[in-house]
C-alpha cells in the first residue's frame, strides 16, 4: 500500500471528527446564546436575587430603603449583560456537557464510559452546592462584616465618651461633622457576589478532580496524605486570593475546602481498594514490597 493511500485512509476519519466537533460546537454555542437571551430578559430579577444578601444586611443594620447606584450611563446595561452571560453559561451547561459527552463517548471503552459519566454528573451538582452555600451563607457573613464594621465603629464612637471621665457632650446636630454612609455601586457589589459564587463552586470541584486523578493513577491516597501540610498552606493561600480581605470569609472557605480534601483522600483510597480487589481476582496483583525488590 502506498503512502498516498495511507494518508487518504487517515484523512477521512480526521475530517469526520472535525465535522462532529463542528456540529457539537454549533449546538453548544446556540444553546449558550439562547440561554443568554432568556437570562437577559430576566436580568433585573436575577440581579435582585444576587444583591439579596447585601439588601438584607442593609435592612438589618437599620436602612429601611436600601439603594444601589451606578455612576456611568453604560454601567447598568453592561452589568445586565454580564449577568446574562454568566446565567446563560449556567443555564446552558447541561446542553454543553451533553454535547461534550457525545463527542468523547465514541472513543471510550464501556468501562471508561461507566467510570467517567458519574463525574460528569457530579461536577455540576457540586458546583451548584458550592454556589448555594456561597450565596446563602458566606456572602451574607461577608456583607455583614464589612457593613457592620462601619456601623459598629459609629456605635463605639458614641459610647466611648460615656465610659471616660470627660463630660458627656450632646450628639452633634445635623449641621456638624461628617455623615459617613454606604452608597454602593451595582457592579462592584455584584462582583463580590459573583466572585464568592464562582470561588466556592470551583473549590467544591476538588473531590471530582482528585478522584479522577486517582482513577488515572496520577495520585494516591498515601501521597495525598503525605502532602497534607502543604495542602493546608495551599488552601489558605487560595482562600486569601479568591475571597474578600477579611479573615472570617477566608476561614469559612478553608473550613469547607479542607474537609473536601479529606473526602478526596477517602474516595481515592476506595478506588485503590477496588482496583486491588479486581487485580487480585485476575491474579495480576503484585505486593508493593515485591515491586520494590524487582526494581532493585
Amino acid at each position: 500500500m502506498s503512502a498516498k493511500e495511507d494518508i487518504d485512509d487517515t484523512a477521512a476519519p480526521l475530517i469526520e471528527h472535525l465535522a462532529e466537533l463542528r456540529k457539537r460546537l454549533i449546538w453548544s454555542v446556540s444553546a449558550f446564546i439562547g440561554a443568554m437571551v432568556l437570562c437577559f430578559a430576566a436580568a433585573e430579577p436575577i440581579l435582585g436575587f444576587l444583591l439579596g444578601p447585601i439588601e438584607q444586611t442593609m435592612r438589618d443594620l437599620g436602612d429601611p430603603n436600601p439603594v444601589m447606584q451606578y455612576t456611568a450611563p453604560q454601567e447598568y446595561f453592561f452589568t445586565l449583560i454580564r449577568i446574562s452571560m454568566v446565567g446563560g453559561l449556567v443555564l446552558s451547561f447541561p446542553v454543553i456537557g451533553y454535547q461534550l459527552w457525545r463527542f468523547i463517548a465514541p472513543g471510550l471503552y464501556r468501562s471508561e464510559k461507566s467510570a467517567f459519566l458519574p463525574f460528569l454528573i457530579s461536577s455540576p451538582l457540586l458546583f451548584l452546592v458550592g454556589a448555594i452555600f456561597a450565596h446563602y451563607v458566606v456572602t451574607p457573613l461577608a456583607m455583614g462584616f464589612f457593613l457592620g464594621f462601619a456601623d459598629a465603629s459609629s456605635i463605639v464612637s458614641a459610647i466611648l465618651p460615656t465610659l471616660s471621665d470627660a463630660p458627656v457632650t450632646e450628639p452633634p446636630t445635623p449641621s456638624e461633622g461628617i455623615s459617613i454612609v454606604f452608597q454602593g455601586k451595582v457592579n462592584e457589589t455584584l462582583d463580590i457576589s459573583l466572585k464568592m459564587i464562582i470561588a466556592f463552586g470551583l473549590c467544591f470541584q476538588l473531590p471530582v478532580l482528585l478522584t479522577l486523578m486517582g482513577k488515572a493513577g496520577l495520585v494516591s491516597a498515601k501521597g495525598l496524605g503525605r502532602v497534607r501540610k502543604y495542602a493546608i498552606v495551599l488552601i489558605l493561600g487560595v482562600a486569601a486570593l479568591v475571597t474578600p480581605p477579611d479573615v472570617v470569609t477566608q476561614l469559612i472557605l478553608f473550613g469547607v475546602v479542607y474537609p473536601l480534601y479529606e473526602i478526596s483522600i477517602f474516595l481515592v483510597r476506595r478506588i485503590e481498594k477496588a482496583r486491588e480487589a479486581r487485580l487480585r481476582a485476575e491474579g495480576l496483583w503484585v505486593e508493593e514490597d515485591e515491586d520494590e525488590e524487582a526494581a532493585k
